[in-house]
């Protein structure tokens, strides 16, 4: 059985981006870079693995991706329809057409029992990258938890989860803080 897990980037007070959707307030150097290059290199899209020499990085943690529309329409704004090649890409949406590459397709319902089946399947973890309204849909469905908490605080913005009112526990599995400031914390579900 796979594990999904929502490998994410927020800020102190909870957000994954700015009310626009934009993330640039995030660090992009700095130490915490080494602990993803080395532990996470799948992670960083196509255009970062080739700035970055890694571009034929093996996948160490994850083989598929999971994306909502707004996390996705960027790399399309940007003329990427592809930005995570080496990975298999869901894109959870019921508004997108069909994306034009074999790597990617787009989920139009039932993202539960989608990635139910996804779990059950042979491979890696599933990454879920985001955002907020497809982690509030699959909380239920989450494994592991890795926040990367940066030393920045938005006040407002799209949080970690865009869902109602519905607890679930999870266990502090590690913890590492970086000499920037962010803080990569890793969590399991308990269960309710």
């Amino acid at each position: 059985m796979r594990d999904l897990t929502y490998y994410v980037a927020c800020s102190i007070d909870g957000f994954i981006a700015a009310p626009d959707g934009s993330y640039d307030p995030f660090l992009i150097d700095g130490d915490h870079t080494d602990t993803i290059v080395a532990e996470y290199p799948e992670t960083l899209p196509v255009h970062a693995r080739a700035a970055l020499g890694i571009a034929d990085a093996p996948n160490r943690q994850f083989d598929t991706v999971l994306m909502g529309r707004r996390t996705f329409e960027p790399t399309l704004a940007a003329g990427l329809v592809s930005p995570y090649p080496h990975l298999r890409q869901d894109v959870f949406s019921t508004t997108l057409p069909d994306i034009e590459d074999p790597s990617a397709t787009v989920v139009r319902n039932d993202a539960d029992g989608f990635v139910r089946d996804l779990k059950r399947g042979d491979g890696l973890g599933i990454w879920l990258c985001g955002g907020s309204t497809l982690a509030g849909a699959l909380l239920s469905e989450i494994d592991r938890l890795i926040v990367k908490q940066y030393a920045v605080v938005f006040g407002a913005g799209l949080p970690m989860f865009a869902h109602g009112y519905d607890p679930r526990g999870f266990e502090l599995l590690d913890t590492r803080v970086h000499d920037n400031g962010a803080v990569f914390r890793t969590y399991r579900a308990t269960g309710g």
